[in-house]
Protein backbone atom coordinates (compact mmCIF):
# COMPACT_ATOMS: atom_id res chain seq x y z
CA UNK A 1 0.00 0.00 0.00
CA UNK A 2 1.66 3.08 -0.79
CA UNK A 3 1.59 5.79 1.95
CA UNK A 4 -1.00 8.61 2.11
CA UNK A 5 -0.07 12.03 2.30
CA UNK A 6 -1.99 14.27 3.84
CA UNK A 7 -2.10 17.40 1.32
CA UNK A 8 -5.61 17.90 0.59
CA UNK A 9 -6.84 16.33 3.19
CA UNK A 10 -6.38 18.49 5.82
CA UNK A 11 -9.57 19.17 7.80
CA UNK A 12 -9.66 23.09 7.55
CA UNK A 13 -9.90 22.88 3.71
CA UNK A 14 -12.65 23.63 2.23
CA UNK A 15 -14.94 20.36 1.39
CA UNK A 16 -14.05 18.63 -1.83
CA UNK A 17 -15.89 18.17 -5.32
CA UNK A 18 -17.00 14.46 -5.87
CA UNK A 19 -14.75 13.89 -8.86
CA UNK A 20 -11.98 15.59 -7.12
CA UNK A 21 -12.45 13.15 -3.85
CA UNK A 22 -13.27 10.26 -5.28
CA UNK A 23 -10.16 10.10 -8.31
CA UNK A 24 -7.86 10.67 -5.15
CA UNK A 25 -9.26 8.26 -2.99
CA UNK A 26 -8.86 6.03 -6.05
CA UNK A 27 -5.12 6.65 -6.41
CA UNK A 28 -4.83 5.35 -2.70
CA UNK A 29 -7.03 2.33 -2.57
CA UNK A 30 -5.10 -0.49 -4.58
CA UNK A 31 -6.83 -3.31 -6.51
CA UNK A 32 -7.36 -5.80 -4.26
CA UNK A 33 -9.73 -8.95 -6.35
CA UNK A 34 -8.01 -11.75 -6.56
CA UNK A 35 -8.79 -13.84 -10.37
CA UNK A 36 -10.32 -17.31 -10.41
CA UNK A 37 -11.31 -18.84 -13.48
CA UNK A 38 -15.24 -20.35 -13.10
CA UNK A 39 -18.33 -21.41 -15.96
CA UNK A 40 -19.83 -19.13 -17.52
CA UNK A 41 -22.79 -20.24 -16.19
CA UNK A 42 -21.56 -18.95 -12.97
CA UNK A 43 -20.10 -15.59 -13.94
CA UNK A 44 -23.43 -13.31 -14.48
CA UNK A 45 -22.01 -10.20 -12.68
CA UNK A 46 -18.81 -10.85 -12.18
CA UNK A 47 -15.58 -8.67 -13.51
CA UNK A 48 -14.11 -9.88 -16.37
CA UNK A 49 -10.35 -10.04 -15.09
CA UNK A 50 -8.37 -10.17 -18.53
CA UNK A 51 -9.60 -9.68 -22.02
CA UNK A 52 -11.82 -12.47 -24.05
CA UNK A 53 -10.88 -12.90 -27.59
CA UNK A 54 -12.99 -14.75 -29.91
CA UNK A 55 -11.77 -18.41 -30.49
CA UNK A 56 -12.89 -18.69 -34.22
CA UNK A 57 -15.00 -16.96 -36.67
CA UNK A 58 -18.75 -16.14 -35.41
CA UNK A 59 -20.57 -17.61 -37.69
CA UNK A 60 -17.98 -20.07 -38.09
CA UNK A 61 -18.97 -20.64 -41.90
CA UNK A 62 -21.17 -18.62 -44.22
CA UNK A 63 -24.77 -19.58 -43.71
CA UNK A 64 -28.63 -18.92 -44.56
CA UNK A 65 -30.32 -16.51 -42.98
CA UNK A 66 -33.88 -17.63 -43.69
CA UNK A 67 -35.51 -21.04 -45.04
CA UNK A 68 -35.20 -21.05 -48.77
CA UNK A 69 -33.24 -21.59 -51.87
CA UNK A 70 -29.68 -20.54 -52.22
CA UNK A 71 -28.28 -19.80 -55.86
CA UNK A 72 -25.16 -17.93 -57.40
CA UNK A 73 -26.20 -14.04 -58.18
CA UNK A 74 -24.41 -14.58 -61.65
CA UNK A 75 -26.99 -17.00 -62.49
CA UNK A 76 -30.06 -14.59 -62.38
CA UNK A 77 -31.64 -12.61 -64.94
CA UNK A 78 -31.83 -9.28 -63.30
CA UNK A 79 -34.88 -8.02 -65.60
CA UNK A 80 -37.65 -10.88 -65.02
CA UNK A 81 -37.88 -14.08 -63.56
CA UNK A 82 -35.31 -16.82 -63.50
CA UNK A 83 -36.27 -20.61 -63.41
CA UNK A 84 -33.44 -22.89 -62.04
CA UNK A 85 -33.56 -26.46 -61.31
CA UNK A 86 -33.20 -27.78 -57.89
CA UNK A 87 -30.01 -29.30 -57.30
CA UNK A 88 -30.11 -30.68 -53.67
CA UNK A 89 -30.73 -30.03 -49.89
CA UNK A 90 -29.14 -28.80 -47.18
CA UNK A 91 -30.32 -28.36 -43.45
CA UNK A 92 -28.63 -27.12 -40.49
CA UNK A 93 -25.45 -29.33 -39.10
CA UNK A 94 -24.96 -30.45 -42.34
CA UNK A 95 -21.98 -30.51 -44.49
CA UNK A 96 -21.62 -27.55 -47.26
CA UNK A 97 -19.62 -30.41 -49.26
CA UNK A 98 -22.57 -32.56 -49.37
CA UNK A 99 -24.44 -29.82 -51.90
CA UNK A 100 -23.26 -29.44 -55.34
CA UNK A 101 -24.41 -26.22 -56.45
CA UNK A 102 -25.99 -26.81 -60.00
CA UNK A 103 -28.77 -24.78 -60.43
CA UNK A 104 -30.49 -23.71 -56.79
CA UNK A 105 -30.16 -25.61 -53.48
CA UNK A 106 -33.01 -26.16 -50.82
CA UNK A 107 -31.98 -24.07 -47.76
CA UNK A 108 -32.76 -23.89 -44.15
CA UNK A 109 -31.67 -21.14 -41.57
CA UNK A 110 -28.71 -22.15 -40.40
CA UNK A 111 -26.95 -24.28 -42.57
CA UNK A 112 -24.03 -23.56 -44.73
CA UNK A 113 -24.16 -22.24 -48.11
CA UNK A 114 -22.95 -24.86 -50.48
CA UNK A 115 -19.78 -23.63 -52.38
CA UNK A 116 -20.59 -20.81 -54.78
CA UNK A 117 -23.26 -20.03 -53.75
CA UNK A 118 -24.08 -16.28 -52.60
CA UNK A 119 -27.50 -15.31 -51.96
CA UNK A 120 -30.29 -16.68 -50.60
CA UNK A 121 -34.44 -16.27 -51.59
CA UNK A 122 -36.80 -16.79 -49.00
CA UNK A 123 -39.49 -19.44 -49.80
CA UNK A 124 -42.31 -17.08 -49.41
CA UNK A 125 -41.11 -15.19 -52.24
CA UNK A 126 -40.41 -18.55 -55.13
CA UNK A 127 -42.54 -20.60 -56.37
CA UNK A 128 -41.80 -24.15 -57.33
CA UNK A 129 -43.08 -26.93 -59.58
CA UNK A 130 -41.63 -30.33 -58.83
CA UNK A 131 -37.68 -30.07 -59.16
CA UNK A 132 -37.47 -26.61 -60.57
CA UNK A 133 -38.29 -23.40 -58.99
CA UNK A 134 -38.81 -19.65 -60.34
CA UNK A 135 -36.78 -17.00 -58.87
CA UNK A 136 -38.57 -13.29 -58.80
CA UNK A 137 -35.59 -10.99 -60.12
CA UNK A 138 -34.55 -7.48 -58.03
CA UNK A 139 -32.47 -8.96 -54.88
CA UNK A 140 -29.70 -8.09 -54.36
CA UNK A 141 -25.72 -9.97 -54.23
CA UNK A 142 -25.48 -11.35 -51.01
CA UNK A 143 -29.25 -11.12 -49.41
CA UNK A 144 -29.76 -13.62 -46.83
CA UNK A 145 -26.56 -15.01 -46.55
CA UNK A 146 -24.36 -14.73 -43.41
CA UNK A 147 -20.53 -14.23 -43.77
CA UNK A 148 -18.49 -16.17 -41.67
CA UNK A 149 -17.03 -13.86 -38.95
CA UNK A 150 -20.17 -11.66 -39.57
CA UNK A 151 -20.82 -10.75 -35.64
CA UNK A 152 -17.05 -11.25 -34.89
CA UNK A 153 -13.66 -12.59 -36.36
CA UNK A 154 -11.39 -14.77 -35.09
CA UNK A 155 -8.95 -12.77 -32.76
CA UNK A 156 -11.15 -9.78 -32.35
CA UNK A 157 -12.30 -8.45 -28.62
CA UNK A 158 -14.93 -10.46 -27.39
CA UNK A 159 -15.32 -8.91 -23.83
CA UNK A 160 -12.79 -6.63 -22.54
CA UNK A 161 -11.27 -6.50 -19.11
CA UNK A 162 -12.90 -4.85 -16.62
CA UNK A 163 -16.56 -5.34 -17.94
CA UNK A 164 -19.34 -6.00 -15.32
CA UNK A 165 -20.92 -9.68 -17.34
CA UNK A 166 -23.81 -9.92 -18.31
CA UNK A 167 -25.77 -12.64 -19.81
CA UNK A 168 -25.28 -11.28 -23.43
CA UNK A 169 -21.66 -11.32 -22.48
CA UNK A 170 -21.10 -14.83 -21.23
CA UNK A 171 -23.58 -15.84 -24.59
CA UNK A 172 -20.67 -14.55 -26.74
CA UNK A 173 -18.07 -15.95 -25.11
CA UNK A 174 -19.84 -19.53 -25.12
CA UNK A 175 -20.63 -18.78 -29.53
CA UNK A 176 -16.89 -17.87 -29.53
CA UNK A 177 -15.51 -21.19 -28.23
CA UNK A 178 -14.91 -20.74 -24.74
CA UNK A 179 -16.30 -22.30 -21.54
CA UNK A 180 -14.94 -21.04 -18.80
CA UNK A 181 -13.86 -16.86 -18.23
CA UNK A 182 -11.13 -15.32 -15.91
CA UNK A 183 -13.25 -13.31 -13.36
CA UNK A 184 -12.29 -11.11 -10.17
CA UNK A 185 -12.92 -12.43 -6.77
CA UNK A 186 -16.01 -10.66 -5.38
CA UNK A 187 -15.11 -8.23 -2.74
CA UNK A 188 -15.80 -9.06 0.78
CA UNK A 189 -17.76 -5.91 2.66
CA UNK A 190 -17.72 -5.55 6.20
CA UNK A 191 -21.17 -3.55 7.41
CA UNK A 192 -21.41 -1.46 9.95
CA UNK A 193 -24.28 0.72 12.13
CA UNK A 194 -22.91 3.28 14.55
CA UNK A 195 -25.08 5.14 16.72
CA UNK A 196 -26.53 4.55 20.75
CA UNK A 197 -30.19 5.46 19.36
CA UNK A 198 -29.86 2.53 17.05
CA UNK A 199 -32.05 -0.26 17.78
CA UNK A 200 -32.23 -3.77 15.32
CA UNK A 201 -34.97 -4.14 13.05
CA UNK A 202 -38.22 -5.73 14.50
CA UNK A 203 -36.92 -5.21 17.78
CA UNK A 204 -38.97 -3.43 20.52
CA UNK A 205 -38.21 0.71 20.35
CA UNK A 206 -37.00 1.67 23.94
CA UNK A 207 -37.51 5.74 24.44
CA UNK A 208 -34.85 7.56 22.29
CA UNK A 209 -34.57 4.97 20.30
CA UNK A 210 -34.74 4.42 16.23
CA UNK A 211 -34.82 1.28 14.49
CA UNK A 212 -32.09 0.81 11.75
CA UNK A 213 -32.64 1.03 8.19
CA UNK A 214 -29.36 2.34 7.07
CA UNK A 215 -27.97 -1.30 7.21
CA UNK A 216 -30.90 -2.75 5.26
CA UNK A 217 -30.72 -0.56 2.41
CA UNK A 218 -26.87 -0.72 1.89
CA UNK A 219 -26.73 -4.26 2.38
CA UNK A 220 -29.44 -4.99 -0.59
CA UNK A 221 -27.83 -2.48 -2.63
CA UNK A 222 -24.18 -3.29 -1.90
CA UNK A 223 -25.40 -6.84 -3.49
CA UNK A 224 -26.72 -5.57 -6.01
CA UNK A 225 -23.40 -4.31 -6.97
CA UNK A 226 -22.12 -7.58 -6.96
CA UNK A 227 -19.94 -7.46 -3.45
CA UNK A 228 -20.30 -10.05 -0.23
CA UNK A 229 -21.40 -8.55 2.64
CA UNK A 230 -20.40 -9.01 6.49
CA UNK A 231 -23.68 -7.67 8.36
CA UNK A 232 -21.28 -6.75 11.66
CA UNK A 233 -24.28 -5.04 13.28
CA UNK A 234 -24.32 -1.79 15.05
CA UNK A 235 -21.41 -0.34 16.80
CA UNK A 236 -22.52 1.80 19.97
CA UNK A 237 -20.97 5.51 19.96
CA UNK A 238 -18.13 4.13 22.61
CA UNK A 239 -14.21 5.58 21.81
CA UNK A 240 -12.79 2.49 23.55
CA UNK A 241 -13.91 -0.18 21.54
CA UNK A 242 -14.80 1.69 18.08
CA UNK A 243 -10.62 0.94 17.12
CA UNK A 244 -11.04 -3.00 18.20
CA UNK A 245 -14.47 -3.68 16.19
CA UNK A 246 -12.62 -1.99 13.12
CA UNK A 247 -9.56 -3.57 13.25
CA UNK A 248 -10.87 -6.69 13.42
CA UNK A 249 -13.15 -5.97 10.60
CA UNK A 250 -10.32 -5.42 8.40
CA UNK A 251 -8.58 -8.60 8.81
CA UNK A 252 -10.31 -10.50 6.67
CA UNK A 253 -12.35 -7.76 4.15
CA UNK A 254 -11.61 -5.55 1.20
CA UNK A 255 -13.51 -2.34 2.39
CA UNK A 256 -15.10 -1.45 6.31
CA UNK A 257 -18.30 0.30 5.46
CA UNK A 258 -19.71 2.11 8.45
CA UNK A 259 -22.45 4.73 8.81
CA UNK A 260 -23.16 7.41 10.96
CA UNK A 261 -20.51 8.96 13.32
CA UNK A 262 -18.31 10.78 10.91
CA UNK A 263 -19.50 14.59 11.47
CA UNK A 264 -18.01 17.05 13.98
CA UNK A 265 -20.36 16.32 16.96
CA UNK A 266 -18.78 15.70 20.31
CA UNK A 267 -20.34 12.19 20.20
CA UNK A 268 -19.12 11.08 16.25
CA UNK A 269 -15.92 8.88 17.17
CA UNK A 270 -15.40 6.81 14.30
CA UNK A 271 -13.16 8.95 12.88
CA UNK A 272 -11.03 8.67 16.23
CA UNK A 273 -11.42 5.56 15.77
CA UNK A 274 -10.10 5.15 11.99
CA UNK A 275 -7.11 7.23 12.89
CA UNK A 276 -6.40 4.79 16.26
CA UNK A 277 -5.82 2.41 13.99
CA UNK A 278 -4.48 3.45 10.54
CA UNK A 279 -5.14 6.88 8.50
CA UNK A 280 -7.88 9.15 7.20
CA UNK A 281 -7.85 11.02 4.31
CA UNK A 282 -10.72 13.06 3.85
CA UNK A 283 -13.70 13.65 5.70
CA UNK A 284 -15.96 16.23 3.58
CA UNK A 285 -17.40 16.49 0.33
CA UNK A 286 -19.19 19.40 -1.49
CA UNK A 287 -22.37 17.10 -2.15
CA UNK A 288 -25.99 17.49 -0.44
CA UNK A 289 -27.03 15.55 0.81
CA UNK A 290 -24.20 13.53 2.42
CA UNK A 291 -21.00 16.06 3.03
CA UNK A 292 -19.51 14.12 6.06
CA UNK A 293 -17.91 11.17 4.46
CA UNK A 294 -14.96 9.63 5.60
CA UNK A 295 -12.17 7.46 3.85
CA UNK A 296 -8.88 6.06 4.75
CA UNK A 297 -7.26 2.93 5.92
CA UNK A 298 -8.00 0.62 8.97
CA UNK A 299 -5.07 -1.44 9.43
CA UNK A 300 -4.15 -1.36 5.57
CA UNK A 301 -7.79 -1.91 4.73
CA UNK A 302 -9.93 0.84 2.81
CA UNK A 303 -12.36 2.32 5.17
CA UNK A 304 -15.51 4.59 4.17
CA UNK A 305 -18.04 6.48 6.31
CA UNK A 306 -21.30 7.25 5.22
CA UNK A 307 -23.24 10.05 6.98
CA UNK A 308 -26.07 8.54 9.29
CA UNK A 309 -29.28 9.85 7.15
CA UNK A 310 -30.49 7.19 5.03
CA UNK A 311 -31.13 9.22 1.67
CA UNK A 312 -27.66 11.25 2.82
CA UNK A 313 -26.62 7.20 2.34
CA UNK A 314 -27.79 6.58 -0.81
CA UNK A 315 -26.59 9.40 -2.74
CA UNK A 316 -23.17 9.14 -1.06
CA UNK A 317 -23.41 4.87 -2.54
CA UNK A 318 -24.39 6.09 -5.78
CA UNK A 319 -21.94 8.76 -6.36
CA UNK A 320 -19.10 8.26 -4.35
CA UNK A 321 -18.90 4.40 -2.73
CA UNK A 322 -19.91 2.92 -6.32
CA UNK A 323 -16.95 3.92 -8.03
CA UNK A 324 -14.49 3.36 -5.80
CA UNK A 325 -16.27 -0.16 -5.50
CA UNK A 326 -15.15 -0.76 -9.46
CA UNK A 327 -12.03 0.19 -8.54
CA UNK A 328 -11.35 -2.21 -5.66
CA UNK A 329 -12.83 -4.93 -7.65
CA UNK A 330 -10.92 -4.31 -10.73
CA UNK A 331 -14.17 -3.01 -12.78
CA UNK A 332 -14.43 -0.65 -15.77
CA UNK A 333 -16.44 2.30 -13.77
CA UNK A 334 -20.30 3.02 -15.67
CA UNK A 335 -21.47 6.08 -14.15
CA UNK A 336 -25.23 6.40 -14.05
CA UNK A 337 -26.72 7.16 -16.90
CA UNK A 338 -28.87 10.37 -16.38
CA UNK A 339 -31.46 11.76 -19.09
CA UNK A 340 -32.88 15.80 -19.55
CA UNK A 341 -35.75 16.57 -18.11
CA UNK A 342 -37.62 19.69 -17.63
CA UNK A 343 -37.28 21.03 -14.15
CA UNK A 344 -41.01 21.54 -12.71
CA UNK A 345 -39.84 23.91 -9.77
CA UNK A 346 -37.71 26.92 -8.86
CA UNK A 347 -34.67 26.00 -6.35
CA UNK A 348 -32.14 28.14 -4.79
CA UNK A 349 -28.82 26.46 -3.47
CA UNK A 350 -25.48 27.00 -2.43
CA UNK A 351 -22.40 27.61 -5.15
CA UNK A 352 -19.46 25.51 -4.98
CA UNK A 353 -21.16 21.93 -3.78
CA UNK A 354 -23.41 19.53 -6.00
CA UNK A 355 -26.74 18.87 -4.60
CA UNK A 356 -29.15 15.61 -5.90
CA UNK A 357 -33.04 16.75 -5.26
CA UNK A 358 -35.93 13.90 -5.09
CA UNK A 359 -38.53 14.51 -7.63
CA UNK A 360 -40.93 12.77 -9.26
CA UNK A 361 -42.66 12.77 -12.99
CA UNK A 362 -45.50 14.60 -13.98
CA UNK A 363 -46.89 16.09 -17.60
CA UNK A 364 -46.66 19.57 -17.79
CA UNK A 365 -49.58 22.15 -18.87
CA UNK A 366 -48.17 21.65 -22.44
CA UNK A 367 -48.00 17.94 -22.32
CA UNK A 368 -43.99 17.36 -21.84
CA UNK A 369 -42.85 15.83 -19.20
CA UNK A 370 -41.17 17.30 -15.94
CA UNK A 371 -39.79 16.64 -12.94
CA UNK A 372 -41.81 17.95 -9.54
CA UNK A 373 -39.50 18.08 -6.43
CA UNK A 374 -40.71 16.29 -3.40
CA UNK A 375 -42.23 18.39 -0.93
CA UNK A 376 -39.80 18.09 2.21
CA UNK A 377 -35.76 18.13 2.10
CA UNK A 378 -34.63 16.60 5.04
CA UNK A 379 -31.83 13.72 4.61
CA UNK A 380 -33.56 11.70 7.32
CA UNK A 381 -37.37 11.70 5.43
CA UNK A 382 -37.26 7.78 3.95
CA UNK A 383 -40.56 8.75 2.07
CA UNK A 384 -38.68 10.94 -0.12
CA UNK A 385 -37.07 7.85 -1.36
CA UNK A 386 -40.03 5.49 -1.85
CA UNK A 387 -42.78 7.95 -3.45
CA UNK A 388 -40.39 10.06 -5.59
CA UNK A 389 -39.12 8.56 -9.16
CA UNK A 390 -35.58 9.70 -8.89
CA UNK A 391 -32.94 12.43 -8.60
CA UNK A 392 -32.42 15.53 -10.34
CA UNK A 393 -28.66 16.62 -10.13
CA UNK A 394 -28.00 20.45 -9.63
CA UNK A 395 -23.99 21.69 -10.63
CA UNK A 396 -21.77 23.02 -8.14
CA UNK A 397 -21.36 26.10 -9.51
CA UNK A 398 -25.93 26.93 -9.93
CA UNK A 399 -27.02 29.04 -7.42
CA UNK A 400 -30.53 28.12 -8.74
CA UNK A 401 -32.70 26.76 -11.08
CA UNK A 402 -35.97 27.74 -12.20
CA UNK A 403 -38.94 26.47 -13.49
CA UNK A 404 -38.54 25.07 -17.10
CA UNK A 405 -34.71 24.64 -16.85
CA UNK A 406 -33.17 21.44 -17.98
CA UNK A 407 -31.94 19.23 -15.57
CA UNK A 408 -29.87 15.63 -15.46
CA UNK A 409 -32.37 12.90 -13.96
CA UNK A 410 -31.39 9.26 -12.68
CA UNK A 411 -34.35 7.20 -12.31
CA UNK A 412 -34.43 4.99 -9.19
CA UNK A 413 -35.80 2.26 -11.17
CA UNK A 414 -32.44 1.91 -13.67
CA UNK A 415 -29.88 3.12 -10.88
CA UNK A 416 -28.92 -0.40 -9.58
Amino acid sequence: MAQLSDDCFAFGAKPMRIEDAVAQIAERFPLLADIETIPLHLADGRIAAQDVFAGHDLPPFANAAVDGYAVRFADLNPETETVLPVSGRLAAGAEAGTAQLSGAIRIFTGAPMPPGADTVFMQEDVRRDGDRVTLPPGLKRGANARPAGEDLGKGALAIPVGRRLRPQDLALAAATGHGHIAVRRRLRVALFSTGDELTEPGAPLRPGAIHDSNRVLLAILLTRLGVTVSDLGILRDDPTTLPGHLAEAARDHDLILTTGGVSTGEEDHVKAAVEAQGRLMLWRLAIKPGRPVAAGLVAGTPFLGLPGNPVAVYVTLLFVVRPLLARLGGAIYEPPLSWPVRAGFAYRKKAGRREFVRVSLARGADGTIEARKFPRDGAGVLTSLTESDGLVELPDDAVGIASGDTLAYYPHALLW
